[in-house]
C-alpha cells in the first residue's frame, strides 16, 4: 500500500518529536500565533471591501477585491505553514542525513499540492477568467480534464500533442536507418558539409524516452548542429519494449545495442574508431561497455572501436542519486518487480509519474491550474512533447538496473559486476573522456556525475552546465542565451567543489567546447562516407519505425 515509504517517512518525524512534547507544543503555539497575526493583518483591509463611496453601488470589483484578499491570506498561511513544516523536519532530533532529505522530499510534495493556486476560489486569475468568459474558461478546463482522464492522463497533458509530428516537425533531420535488430535501429544522418571528419559521432540515447531529444525542432537539434560542423552522426533509436521483451537484459542494451551501433558506424566510415557519447542511462551503458572493451584479452577479434567517449548527465557512481533515489528503496523495488513480473515491463505511466514528481511544482501543479482552472490549452513545446512521449522498460533490465546500480552501486566497485561474461572495472578505461553535468539536475546530480573523474585511468575533461537534466544538455548556442558553463581538466579529481572554484565561468553553450575537443581528435576532413554500405544498406528514411511505436 505504501511502496515508496511515504507514510513511514512522515511517521519518522512524528516519532522523533515524541520524546520532546514541550518543544513541539511551543512550536505549535508559535505557528498558531503567526497564523493569527497574518489573519488580523489581512482583515484590516478586508473590512473596507464592499463599502461604497456615497452615491456608489456595490459591484463586481468589490467581489474581486474580496477574492484577492482571501487569496492573499491563503498564500500567507501556506507560506507560514510551509516554513514551519520544513523547520520541523530539518530540526527533528534523531533523523539521519539521507532520511531527513527523504522526509523533506515527500513533505514538499504535500506542500506543493496544498498551494492555494491549485484551488479555484483562492486562484484569483482563474476566478477572473471565469467571470470574464461567462464560465467558458472553467468549462473548457473541465472538458480537457475529462478527455485526458479517458485517454489515461490523470495528471493532464503537459504539451499540445497535436502541435508536432515526429518526422515532420521534430526528428526531421534527413537520414536513413542503416541497421535494425529486435532492440534498436541505427540512424545515419546525411552530411551537411562538402567535407566531413573521418571519425564519426555515435549517440547512445537513453531508452527511458524516445531518441529524438537530440533532434527536436531545427533550432534545438543537436544532430543538425553537429552535421553543420562537419561531423558524420549516427544515433540509436530504441524499440519500445512490450511483454514479449520481458527477458531483455542490460547486457543486451550494452552489447546488442551500443556496441553493435559503434561497430556498424565504424564499418560505414571505413573502419575508423568512433567518438562514442551517451546520455543518462545511455551513458551508464557506455561506461560499462568501455570497461568491457578494455577487458578484452590481447589479440582480440576486433580493433578497439572507440577513440574517445563522452558522457552527458550520467551516473556511474550511484552513491548520490539525487531526488530520484527517494523512489528507489528495497521495498519499492520489490513492488516494482512484482508489477514488472505481471506485465513484462515497467510502464511509461509509472516512469512519467516519478519524473513529474521530481518537479511537481512546474510539471504537475502549474500545468493543472493553467489547464483545468484557467481553461488554457497546453503549451506548444517540443521539449514537453518529447517528455510526454514515454517508453517502457523490459522487466529483466529494469530489475537489474534498479538493484545493481541504485541499491547496490556495484558498477564502481572493481570486478563486482559481470556483464557479457567479463568483470567490469572502470579503472581499466584509458581513452579520453569528456563528461558533462548539469547544475540543477535532480535526476543525475552534477556532483554525482563528477565522481567518474577519479574512477577511470584516462584523461578527463569535465564540464558543468547551467540549467537542469534536459535543458543543461539540449543547449544550442544563441546570442540571446544567458546560459553558462565551467570546463577544465579533472582527471583524478575526487571533490567537485575545489575543482569548480578553479574554473572560469564561460558564457554560452558547452556544445562549442565539445566540438573543438572532438575536432582535435578527428583527423583531417575528407569526402563524406556513403549512406550505409552494401552490408548495411539504407532500410528506410529517418526517423525510422521504432520511434513511431506506442
Amino acid at each position: 500500500m505504501d511502496p515508496f515509504n511515504i507514510l513511514s517517512a512522515l511517521q519518522d518525524v512524528q516519532q522523533s518529536w515524541r520524546e520532546r512534547p514541550l518543544e513541539l507544543a511551543r512550536r505549535q503555539a508559535q505557528l498558531a500565533l503567526q497564523l493569527q497575526e497574518a489573519t488580523l493583518e489581512e482583515l484590516k483591509d478586508f473590512q473596507h471591501i464592499g463599502k461604497p463611496e456615497p452615491g456608489e453601488e456595490p459591484g463586481q470589483p468589490d467581489f474581486l477585491d474580496a477574492l484577492r484578499s482571501v487569496g492573499r491570506l491563503a498564500r500567507r498561511h501556506h507560506a507560514i505553514c510551509q516554513d514551519w513544516i520544513r523547520d520541523l523536519v530539518v530540526q527533528s532530533p534523531g533523523l539521519e542525513g539521507r532520511q531527513r532529505e527523504r522526509v523533506l522530499f515527500w513533505t514538499r510534495q504535500v506542500i506543493n499540492g496544498l498551494s492555494p493556486s491549485n484551488y479555484f476560489w483562492t486562484n484569483f486569475s482563474a476566478v477572473k477568467r471565469f467571470l470574464e468568459s461567462n464560465g467558458e474558461s472553467l468549462a473548457r478546463g473541465l472538458q480537457a480534464y475529462a478527455e485526458d482522464l479517458l485517454d489515461g492522463h490523470p495528471l493532464m497533458r503537459m504539451a499540445d500533442t497535436r502541435a508536432f509530428r515526429v518526422g515532420r516537425d521534430i526528428a526531421a533531420t534527413p537520414g536513413a536507418v542503416i541497421f535494425r535488430n529486435d532492440l534498436m535501429e541505427l540512424i545515419q544522418y546525411e552530411p551537411a558539409t562538402r567535407t566531413t571528419y573521418p571519425v564519426p559521432v555515435v549517440f547512445i540515447q537513453p531508452w527511458i524516452n524516445k531518441f529524438y531529444i537530440f533532434d527536436l525542432t531545427a533550432p534545438m537539434s543537436f544532430v543538425r548542429y553537429m552535421r553543420d560542423r562537419g561531423f558524420t552522426v549516427f544515433m540509436i533509436s530504441w524499440k519500445n519494449p512490450d511483454a514479449g521483451m520481458r527477458d531483455v537484459t542490460f547486457d543486451d542494451y550494452m552489447l546488442r545495442g551500443a556496441l553493435q551501433a559503434i561497430r556498424v558506424a565504424s564499418t560505414v566510415c571505413g573502419g575508423a574508431p568512433v567518438h562514442a557519447s551517451g546520455y543518462c542511462i545511455g551513458g551508464t551503458a557506455l561506461s560499462a561497455l568501455m570497461a568491457w572493451l578494455n577487458r578484452e584479452p590481447p589479440g582480440g577479434a576486433h580493433p578497439f572501436p572507440v577513440v574517445d567517449w563522452s558522457l552527458f548527465s550520467t551516473l556511474v557512481d550511484f552513491s548520490e542519486p539525487g531526488d530520484i533515489g527517494f523512489f528507489v528503496t528495497r521495498q519499492s523495488v520489490e513492488w516494482l518487480e512484482a508489477t514488472m513480473k505481471a506485465q513484462g515491463y515497467l510502464s511509461e505511466k509509472t516512469i512519467e509519474l516519478a519524473f513529474r514528481l521530481l518537479g511537481s511544482d512546474s510539471l504537475i501543479w502549474r500545468n493543472f491550474t493553467n489547464s483545468l482552472l484557467c481553461g488554457m490549452p497546453p503549451p506548444k513545446s517540443d521539449l514537453l512533447f518529447w517528455n510526454s512521449d514515454g517508453t517502457r522498460l523490459p522487466a529483466a533490465m529494469g530489475s537489474f538496473y534498479l538493484r545493481e546500480f541504485y541499491l547496490n552501486n556495484r558498477l564502481v566497485r572493481k570486478d563486482a559486476l559481470t556483464l557479457g561474461d567479463r568483470p567490469i572495472d572502470l579503472e581499466r578505461i584509458t581513452q579520453p573522456l569528456y563528461a558533462v553535468g548539469a547544475q540543477i539536475d535532480h535526476i543525475c546530480p552534477w556532483k554525482g556525475t563528477f565522481k567518474v573523474c577519479d574512477k577511470v585511468a584516462g584523461p578527463v575533461r569535465y564540464v558543468l552546465s547551467s540549467e537542469g537534466h534536459i535543458t543543461g544538455i539540449v543547449n544550442p548556442p544563441s546570442e540571446m542565451s544567458r546560459r553558462k558553463y565551467w570546463a577544465g581538466e579533472a582527471r583524478g579529481e575526487a571533490d567537485p567543489e575545489p575543482w569548480l572554484s578553479r574554473q572560469q565561468e564561460r558564457r554560452g553553450s558547452w556544445w562549442e567546447d565539445w566540438t573543438q575537443w572532438l575536432a582535435a581528435r578527428s583527423l583531417t576532413p575528407g569526402d563524406p562516407p556513403a549512406m550505409g554500405t552494401p552490408r548495411h544498406p539504407p532500410l528506410e528514411r529517418a526517423p525510422g519505425s521504432y520511434v513511431m511505436e506506442a
